[in-house]
């Protein structure tokens, strides 16, 4: 009887051994499948990829001087600033109606245009704000010596350098490239063709953290923009 009373008695402890130990990994894979999703899920989730661009009319678009209006159209399903030909001779901005905060904007661009006329230079405007028929506010830098660069346009200038190490190897200078904007919170991110070219956080709390979405067109030379698949995923 002793024996038996023993071989059950340890039975029944191992038994309990073998339930805490599967409770606790149990509760460890939760804990860890919890962390995993804090880590690759936005905050907040992930909203619906809504086209910014229809494909044929500048509907949810206008300049921000009513008077550069000229220099925008829609030509073969692209939005079009500028001719190449004709030197523009102010800065000049199609920027959306709407105004947007934290969000993934994606589109494919081409500049184009003589060097020899003058600066060819352009920029996607976010967050920003109009004042006066203008614009302030950040700016995604397009064009030879400003590729990737994050710009504070009318504000502070250069916030970050755009990095060409991996980039130069894979730009189309006159063709098309894609553009990439990341901005949550105060992190800010570009991509052009899937490389970053500038990570940036943003110290000053006055900076606003909503606004518009433009295209740019630099003055100076005959320039030419192009634009096409222009969407944007808002983070909520």
């Amino acid at each position: 009887m002793a024996i038996i009373f023993f071989l059950r008695s340890t039975i029944l402890a191992y038994g309990k051994l073998l339930c805490s130990v599967g409770l606790s990994c149990t509760i460890l894979a939760g804990c860890c499948a919890a962390c995993a999703q804090q880590k690759t899920k936005p905050e907040g989730g992930v909203g619906k990829t809504v086209a910014l661009f229809d494909g044929e009319t500048l509907t949810g678009w206008k300049s921000v001087d009513p008077d550069d209006g000229h220099y925008w159209s829609v030509m073969d399903s692209l939005i079009t600033g500028g001719d190449g030909e004709t030197p523009v001779p102010k800065n000049t901005y199609l920027r959306t109606i709407r105004e947007y905060g934290d969000f993934e904007f994606r589109c494919l661009f081409r500049l184009s245009g003589d060097h020899g006329s003058g600066f060819i230079n352009s920029g996607i405007q976010y967050r920003s704000k109009v004042v006066d028929n203008d614009i302030v506010g950040y700016q995604a830098d397009i064009g030879r010596g400003h590729w990737g660069d994050l710009y504070d346009e009318h504000r502070r200038g250069l916030l970050v350098p755009g990095d060409l190490n991996t980039l130069r190897h894979i730009l189309h200078e006159d063709g098309w490239n894609s553009y990439i904007i990341r901005v949550h919170g105060m992190h800010h991110e570009l991509y052009i063709n899937g490389v970053k070219t500038a990570d940036y956080i943003e110290k000053d709390p006055n900076i606003p953290s909503t606004g518009v979405i433009a295209f740019q067109l630099h003055s100076g030379g005959a320039a030419k923009l192009q634009v096409r698949d222009v969407t944007i995923t808002e983070w909520p």
